[in-house]
């Protein structure tokens, strides 16, 4: 029996694999402190000069982890948040929007610990991407309450859509990393308060929604009585 010979672009992208999955494993075990090419390298099972073939640096490897791992993620709560929306009665799917991202923080936790660190450090070359991986969780995020009927027609509601977005995403953050932590033991647990947090939050936007609402009918009312 012989084995199928890989081509060059296959063989280059399995070597880059090795390479994501090798940085991946350092980092859960030793933070970002303890991430060197030198590491990756040697972990992956190839020369430390390959490795610069297929990242410019350490900057771009983590770059590339952040990345993907980020696309995967955002991928699958929109998903289950599609799956929510479309029962509404069903509060497991409710809490599976909620259980995954907070899974996927604690499997691999340095990766948000960097990009927290890079958002606040003006002189982190990972600033800008760590930014833009907020800003589309938020505008993900906030086109999903959106189709839930909570459209943004003007300024106003557009903003608050995106700080309960904001707000969301960030206790999941503080949750997760209270797991690790040891202080919220049981993961359902939290995802059971970030359903209460957000139901609330959309109870106060579309109570003042239909205030705002009750005010234009009232006002329209006064106008056609003069």
């Amino acid at each position: 029996m012989t084995s199928t010979q890989l081509s060059r672009s296959e063989a280059k992208d399995l070597t880059r694999r090795r390479l994501i999955r090798a940085a991946l494993s350092i980092l859960d075990a030793e933070g970002e402190a303890g991430l060197t090419t030198v590491k990756v390298a040697k972990a992956a099972g190839i020369a430390q000069s390959s490795f610069y073939v297929h990242f410019k640096d350490r900057q771009e490897l983590l770059r590339v982890l952040a990345e993907e791992g980020g696309e995967r993620l955002r991928k699958s709560m929109r998903e289950a948040r599609r799956q929510a929306r479309e029962h509404p009665d069903d509060l497991e799917r409710h809490r599976e929007t909620f259980r995954i991202p907070l899974e996927a923080i604690c499997r691999h936790p340095e990766l948000l610990r960097i990009q927290v660190r890079a958002r606040h450090d003006p002189s982190s070359s990972l600033r800008e991407f760590a930014a833009e991986t907020a800003a589309a969780y938020r505008e993900h995020h906030a086109a999903d309450l959106a189709a839930l009927g909570y459209t943004a027609d003007n300024e106003r509601d557009r903003r608050r859509l995106e700080m309960i977005a904001d707000g969301i995403n960030a206790a999941t953050n503080a949750l997760a990393m209270g797991h690790l932590e040891g202080r919220y033991p049981d993961l359902d647990e939290a995802a059971d308060i970030l359903v209460a947090l957000s139901r609330g939050a959309l109870r106060l936007l579309k109570s003042a929604r239909s205030g705002a609402g009750a005010d234009h009918a009232a006002d329209q009312g006064v106008e056609q009585q003069a």
